[in-house]
């Protein structure tokens, strides 16, 4: 994505906050205006009391004026610049919200393809990099345009010369940024780049520190986090060398022009060519000719640094996600049909013309070796991905045309490893019910029977889980995530193994309770133990990405086949004894 593409997306962002920005724009235009009747005035008291003998009180209401002046600008320099940070702020909001919105509408398959500490240094520190440019460098480009422009209007009847060297000497300084912007734009994405590297690093460093203090690979890690560091400080450095350089250079113009003006005022004074006042004036203006370039010169790196910020941030909201129904969930008990289902990861087929029927209202365990595409047909089930051929009908609607925010209130998930959030007991369970009271989460513990154990720590349904559950053991964060889904009250339940990390008796009790909240509700069940499916009232057995056998746990287990199989291999696995 160029930069000449970038731009106008940058600016078109900026009509979030139109008025904002232009009401900014034009506090600074006046402020900038101001600055000129400033140096009128003060060259007027200069020239009365230096040249017509003037007595204070004689030059007292150019002086009132003059104080009066300075409190106007800086007024108006406060405005522009909370101004111009509130329209920022707001900008920045509105990103953050169509960034999040956009990940959530591709969802956990398709937001997988990101890194997740990309994304969040891309949301934080990314959208929060735009806020000079939006803040400073916009409101810069208008006012390096206007105010030298007013400047010289007043500058060329006073003095030709004088004009005409302002003139010369004022584009010089956006024609030398735009040679010096090829190369900090190079350097400012690669800074980008290296950003997104360490932060990637680094949370790949935090999440596996227990596997690298295993293995006895820590000081490793410290080396190589130190080495990605020193590269970012290097890139860093080299980015400023060259914002520092471009500020020399255009100081050095400025300078020239400024002493060129002063020169040439010099010499014509001396041999009375020229009267003091417009020269003293037009000297005082020409070093305000050149603040504004000078600013633009400041903010240019804030743009070169938006510019690699807003690369990655639009390559993200310009991600592809999946095209949304709009129609609602059909009512009574949800009975599910798949038809044909195909589904292929990089051209490797892994649903292959897939039929499978799920009776409303009962308890069906999908259950097959790894591999066979069972989290795949889950993934479709929950519509978290869209099968590539073939149709999953809902009461004999199509799923596709149903909006995924309807789909999702209806369904509950369980999956192998539930996530916990930084929280109470209570806040968690209450993600799927935001208004349960007291007594609903008891329930709702009780029944995925996490009462007893909720109860026997310090703070009850007010403990804190720490981050990602890391204060309770898996079997209770299983637990806890079933006491979720039943707090929903969902019409379909979908659990992928629930009975994981639990000993035998707390799965025998979980069993009993999903059987229990299984009544009047369709229940589907990935199944890798194969107690649950014992249990279910259909059992279908996935095989290559089709369903190879379907039928009552009972009558599959007394028939040669796949299941058959699987229950041989899992009752030789349950009869290894432990070793201690």
């Amino acid at each position: 994505m160029s930069t000449t593409r970038i731009d106008p997306r940058l600016m078109k962002e900026g009509r979030r906050t139109r008025g904002a920005l232009r009401a900014s724009i034009g506090l600074g235009l006046v402020s900038g205006w101001l600055i000129i009747a400033q140096a009128v005035l003060l060259a007027q008291v200069i020239t009365r009391i230096s040249f017509h003998h003037a007595s204070l009180a004689g030059v007292a209401p150019f002086l009132w004026g003059l104080g009066g002046l300075f409190l106007l600008r800086g007024a108006l320099t406060y405005a522009a610049e909370i101004t111009a940070f509130k329209a920022a702020a707001q900008i920045k909001t509105g990103l953050r919200a169509e960034l999040l919105a956009r990940l959530l509408q591709r969802g956990p398959v398709g937001a997988a393809d990101e890194a997740s500490a990309d994304v969040a240094a891309t949301m934080i520190e990314g959208i929060e990099s735009l806020e000079p440019y939006f803040s400073r460098y916009m409101p810069q480009m208008a006012l390096c345009v206007a105010v030298p422009l007013a400047i010289l209007a007043l500058v060329f009847p006073l003095d030709l010369y004088s004009g005409l060297i302002l003139l010369v000497a004022g584009p010089l300084v956006p024609v030398f940024m735009v040679f010096v912007g090829y190369r900090a734009e190079a350097i400012n994405q690669r800074q980008w780049e290296k950003l997104l590297l360490m932060s990637t690093h680094f949370l790949d460093m935090l999440q596996g520190l227990t596997t690298l203090k295993l293995f006895g690979r820590a000081r490793d890690e410290i080396e190589i986090v130190a080495r990605i560091t020193d590269d970012y400080r290097r890139t860093t450095m080299a980015g400023l060398r060259v914002a520092f350089l471009t500020s020399a250079v255009l100081e050095f113009f400025a300078s020239v022009a400024i002493a060129l003006v002063a020169v040439l005022f010099g010499a014509r004074l001396l041999h009375a060519r020229i009267d003091f006042y417009p020269a003293f004036l037009v000297l005082l203006l020409a070093p305000e000719y050149f603040v504004p370039l000078r600013g633009l010169s400041v903010h240019y790196h804030a743009r070169m640094t938006a510019i690699a910020a807003a690369k990655r941030i639009f390559a993200l909201l310009d991600a592809p996600v999946p095209e949304a129904g709009a129609g609602a969930v059909p009512q009574g008990a949800l009975e599910i049909s798949c038809e044909e289902l195909r589904f292929s990861y990089n051209d490797a087929p892994v649903l292959d013309g897939l039929n499978a029927r799920f009776p409303a209202g009962k308890i069906t365990a999908i259950v097959g070796e790894s591999g066979a595409g069972k989290t795949t047909l889950a993934r479709a089930l929950l519509g978290f991905i869209r099968p590539q051929a073939g149709r999953i009908s809902v009461n004999g609607e199509d799923l596709a045309r149903i909006a995924q925010e309807e789909w999702w209130k209806a369904l509950a998930w369980v999956p192998q490893n539930p996530r916990l959030f930084t929280g109470s007991i209570a806040d968690n369970l209450r993600l799927g019910a935001p208004g349960a009271n007291d007594a609903a989460l008891r329930d709702a513990a009780a029944r995925a029977k996490a009462l007893d154990f909720i109860e026997a720590l310090p703070g009850k349904f007010d403990a804190d889980v720490g981050e990602a559950g890391g204060k309770l053991s898996g079997g209770q964060i299983q637990r806890l995530a079933l006491a979720r889904a039943y707090l929903k009250n969902p019409r379909l339940l979908i659990l992928d193994e629930a009975t994981a990390n639990l000993d035998m008796e707390s799965e025998t009790l979980v069993l009993d309770a999903i059987e229990e909240v299984a009544q009047g509700r369709t229940v589907i069940v990935i199944a890798h133990r194969l107690a649950m499916a014992a249990r279910a009232d259909q059992v279908l057995v996935l095989k290559d990405g089709r369903i190879a056998q379907a039928g009552p746990p009972h009558i599959l287990a007394a028939q040669e086949g796949p299941y058959r199989e699987l229950l041989r291999a899992y009752e030789g696995e349950e009869a290894v004894p432990c070793a201690i």
